[in-house]
């Protein structure tokens, strides 16, 4: 749904409409709910929209299923973003927002909230606001929830089918439709505070909207403010040291053993895995210093690797006892793990203003315009120091503790390899960007008389522009990093061994154990002005869209809609010179010129951003048609209802687009079946076609020990590596066939106020977008697909692998969709009863990457992705005139570990087949579900004010470990409750 209009005295005659379960589940095309409010007398209705369908027609069911969530369901939830509230829904799989994207540096998504339905991904659903689209707040395309107008939101539908006939690219998941309040009279302002049991993530939330009428109730003001403040949850430390009192990080890790055909799995589940490569403070990693460590003062010591391991003392570096091939021991020392030094969730300050201006030119007519100006200010940790491995140390180094000196000249040995995990730095990378929004829209909408037919219109223009700025703050240099650590003593000072560093201002400092560098070494290494990237996103929009009703059948009036829309997206993209090379982005006052470092850019640790920019436009041409086949008592009511869209892109040429849907309301009291088939497209977006270069790095990249290795290259072992990720003009639209069916029971006469609803659906989507991970092009070439041999290079110290976006892709889903809702009232007991639950299940969900010799995977249940076999929520509430209450539980099944390329096999020493890069086999594959009780409860004391409280994960359940093959969080925000048991209380007034 879309809007329910009112009279212009202000009365809602949507509140009244929806309070029942029988034209909730009508009207929405599926079981739902909305909180029961009064209704005027006089309240009439002057407009219906369906988000899943452009038809405007009293009585009409769309055939795709729509989820909603009215005003009472986001208050209920009482988080400071809405968009928090409504990724509850179990349609929604792999969302992002404030508590993903923390681990990275290089994304520029921390903080960003943005809809993920089905698990394909937030490129493929379409977020609306009033209908309208949104411009994007990422190169990506998506739009940032956070920055919408929230407490003017009455309602949100989410269309859990595609939708590109009636809306165009990028709903093939489905759409997500925010529904503000247009004729709002009166004031209302709402405060939350907001706290861990942990005491951190402190949140502040201040609302305020005002609206009135002038002009003989003709000219309607709507303005609304907010301000938001969250902490987040700050990183832990080094270890296992999780932020807080937390205790359930425990470094789960898949080690792999490098052996894929003994019969005994390649990969083991292991927690308190240590990287022998490096330790807090620094360790010799190989040679016949190995496992020489040193502490903080700078003493030498022994280190104590996990198990009993024994270094092999030799060039390789290996340790007997331990996983030479994944570069990890279990137990032992563990005070130099990093895993755990990230952020839980990002700190975020969001600012937002909105207006609205509407004039009826009469009673049937309208004229508007809107303004959104917002700001999101987010900041995280992805890394305490940046963990460096493989650095060549000369025993010459006037750092040393001579009794290491004395090793090595007793050795025969003049260099040795280190790692360190940086501890020693005082400070640790942070991340802080900024989205700015400015959006308008002019408008009118209303109706007209035309061959004696009642015709509706909407039209509309909008420009909307995001500037996004992103700071990383205290990341090393690394070329400069590599120059100053790398010291030698000339005329009695120790300076830089390096005469080209040390004659543009490099500063030594020691890395041998914990004492922190001078400043001036710190300015060196980690100058003040780090990476930088300043992009802007521009989106105009022109639409115009007619619904009526031309003529009438033998069951009943045809209804038509049809319109068309010209849309332009642009951006443009700067990344600071160290990070993206000279050539794009010459050097500045900020960002001297400085021969240590490379001109090609990718000298920073992480966040080497890179500079880009293009446009495209888009012409588009639609209509729907809904057709009542019968209508009679004895065989009930039946729709047929078709649409069709073409679509121009000045990229990729034309494609089409359509649906076929029909409802058919049996004879059978309360049953409605439904069935609908649609060809929908996700068009490449700005990123996919043009961006340079996107670099990340990748610590403890794993070699692959077997196959054939590029002359060259080497075989087994782990390297620090950037993977480059670039754009491909030549892009074309995913296209995808969606088709639901399913029954709905409504409201039947032998039980009022129930409502259930059962969806079977299935995605096929072809010419995915997509780019091979690092990780795939590198085995793919040690599997003797030579095609992709040429993208990488593994030798230190600039190791990197080059991927581009293909369409290459298929991606097969299918599952269930089950909803029910039952209002209900008790003799002698105040107030109603309500139970809901929504449910769905993700059946199959199979990726193919479409590469020769790459095995399909199918993640349905892979909880360490997006898609469990089961999500459901549930919610009982007792509401009454001043009182209300309600418990929620949030659950999921178990499932095991894996992703989209890679599906392992569980198997036992002995019975083991042989282990492939798609189907890696595994010791332990079990990852448990988790269920999550919310309670909340409200009071109203009258004159508008009322209290009201929530409690979130009351049980505190703790995140179960959702192991990598490095040493990262080890955890999985997009299911899992990182942050525990959260507390709630806030005051809402209104009049």
């Amino acid at each position: 749904m879309s809007a329910v209009g009112s009279t212009r005295g202000g009365s809602s005659f949507l509140s009244a409409l929806l309070a029942t379960s029988a034209f909730a589940t009508i009207f929405a095309g599926g079981a739902a709910y909305a909180q029961q409010a009064p209704a005027s007398d006089d309240s009439t209705v002057t407009e219906i929209v369906v988000t899943g369908t452009r038809i405007r027609s009293e009585g009409f069911t769309a055939p795709t299923p729509t989820q909603m969530l009215g005003q009472a369901d986001l208050e209920r939830a009482a988080q400071p973003n809405i968009f928090t509230a409504i990724t509850q829904l179990p349609s929604l799989q792999g969302s992002s927002g404030a508590t993903t994207g923390t681990f990275s540096t290089s994304s520029g998504q921390q903080g960003l909230s943005s809809f993920s339905l089905r698990g394909l991904g937030t490129i493929r659903t379409l977020t609306l606001l009033d209908g309208q689209r949104v411009v994007p707040a990422n190169v990506t395309g998506v739009p940032d929830i956070s920055l919408f107008p929230q407490l003017l939101v009455e309602r949100v539908d989410v269309v859990t089918g595609g939708a590109s006939a009636s809306y165009g690219s990028d709903a093939v998941g489905g759409v997500v439709n925010f529904i503000t309040n247009k004729k709002f009279e009166g004031f209302k302002a709402n405060v939350l505070t907001g706290v861990t049991t942990y005491g951190d993530n402190h949140q502040w939330l201040a609302q305020v909207a005002a609206g009135k009428n002038f002009l003989n109730d003709r000219l309607h003001v709507q303005v609304s403010g907010e301000y938001d403040w969250e902490e987040g949850v700050p990183p832990g430390g080094f270890g296992e040291d999780a932020p807080g009192s937390r205790d359930w990080y425990t470094t789960a890790t898949l080690v792999n053993r490098g052996i894929t055909n003994d019969g005994a799995p390649q990969y083991l589940y292991r927690e308190h895995a240590q990287a022998y490569q490096y330790t807090k403070y620094g360790l010799i990693s190989n040679g016949p210093l190995q496992g020489t460590a040193f502490d903080q003062a700078g003493n030498p010591f022994q280190f104590q690797y996990g198990g009993g391991g024994v270094p092999s003392k030799t060039a390789a570096g290996t340790v007997s006892g331990c996983y030479s091939n994944g570069g990890f021991c279990v137990g032992g020392d563990l005070s130099g793990n990093v895993g755990v030094g990230t952020s839980l969730q990002s700190r975020i300050k969001r600012m937002g203003t909105y207006g609205r201006i509407g004039y009826d030119l009469d009673d049937n007519n309208e004229i508007y315009g809107t303004l959104n100006v917002a700001r999101v200010e987010s900041s995280n940790q992805p890394n305490p120091g940046g963990a460096t491995t493989g650095l060549t140390m000369s025993c010459a180094n006037p750092y040393l503790p001579a009794s290491i000196v004395a090793a090595c000249a007793a050795n025969g040995i003049t260099t040795f390899n280190f790692g360190t995990s940086n501890a020693l730095l005082p400070r640790n990378i942070s991340v802080h960007p900024t989205r700015t929004q400015y959006r308008g829209v002019i408008g009118a909408n209303g109706k007209f008389n035309a061959l004696g037919k009642d015709w509706h219109y909407d039209a509309y223009y909008t420009h909307g522009q995001n500037t996004t700025n992103i700071h990383v703050k205290d990341i090393l240099l690394m070329p400069r990093y590599r120059a100053a650590i790398q010291a030698i003593t000339v005329g009695g000072q120790i300076v830089c061994a390096d005469p080209i560093a040390r004659a543009n201002g490099c500063v030594p400092f020691n890395i041998f154990g914990g004492k922190p560098p001078s400043e001036a070494a710190l300015a060196y290494i980690t100058p003040k002005n780090g990476p930088y990237q300043h992009s802007v996103q521009k989106q105009d929009v022109a639409s115009i869209n007619f619904s009526g009703e031309p003529f009438a059948l033998w069951a009943g009036p045809v209804s038509l809609a049809f319109g068309g829309e010209w849309r332009k997206e642009q951006y443009h993209v700067q990344g600071d010179p160290y990070g993206d090379g000279n050539t794009d982005s010459p050097n500045t006052a900020d960002y001297p010129a400085d021969p240590v470092l490379t001109a090609s850019g990718a000298n920073w640790f992480a966040g080497n951003y890179h500079s880009g920019r293009g446009s495209y436009s888009v012409k588009e041409a639609y209509a729907e048609v809904n057709i009542p086949l019968v209508n009679s008592e004895a065989a009930g009511r039946a729709n047929l209802n078709m649409a069709g869209r073409w679509t121009d892109y000045s990229t990729s040429g034309t494609v089409y687009t359509w649906k076929v849907g029909a409802t058919w309301d049996t004879p059978i009291d309360g049953v409605r079946l439904r069935a609908v088939t649609s060809r929908d497209v996700r068009a490449p977006n700005l990123s996919e076609l043009f961006a340079a270069p996107v670099t990340t790095t990748l610590p403890n990249f794993t070699i692959p020990s077997n196959g054939t290795p590029p002359a060259g290259q080497p075989s087994g072992g782990a390297v620090t590596a950037f993977q480059n990720v670039v754009g491909n003009p030549n892009l074309k639209p995913e296209i995808a066939k969606n088709v639901t069916i399913g029954a709905v029971l409504s409201n039947p006469q032998w039980l009022p106020g129930f409502s259930v609803s059962v969806d079977w659906y299935n995605i096929v989507l072809n010419g995915g977008i997509s780019s091979l991970g690092a990780q795939q092009i590198v085995n793919f070439c040690y599997a003797g697909m030579t095609q992709f041999c040429g993208a990488f290079n593994l030798n230190t110290p600039n190791a990197f692998i080059n991927s581009q976006t293909f369409n290459l892709a298929s991606i097969k889903t299918s599952g269930f969709d089950i909803e029910s809702s039952y209002r209900f009232e008790l003799p002698s007991v105040p107030g109603r009863f309500t139970v809901r639950g929504l449910a769905t299940n993700t059946h199959k969900f199979v990726t193919n990457p479409g590469i020769p010799g790459a095995v399909a995977v199918d993640s349905a249940g892979q909880n360490s992705g997006a898609t469990p076999d089961w999500k459901f929520l549930a919610i009982q509430s007792w509401d009454t005139d001043r009182f209300a209450f309600s418990v929620q539980e949030r659950w999921f099944s178990d499932g095991r570990f894996g992703g989209t390329t890679t599906d392992y096999i569980e198997c036992k020493a002995g019975s083991c087949p042989v282990s492939t890069g798609s189907n890696p086999t595994i010791d332990y594959n079990r990852m448990k579900g988790a269920t999550y009780v919310d309670i909340s409860a409200s009071y109203k004391f009258g004159n508008g004010l009322q209290l009201y409280g929530k409690v979130d994960n009351l049980l505190n359940r703790d995140p179960t470990p959702s192991p990598q093959t490095n040493t990262g969080l080890d955890a999985n925000p997009a299911l899992y409750d990182l942050l525990g048991r959260f507390y709630h209380l806030g005051l809402r007034y209104s009049f």
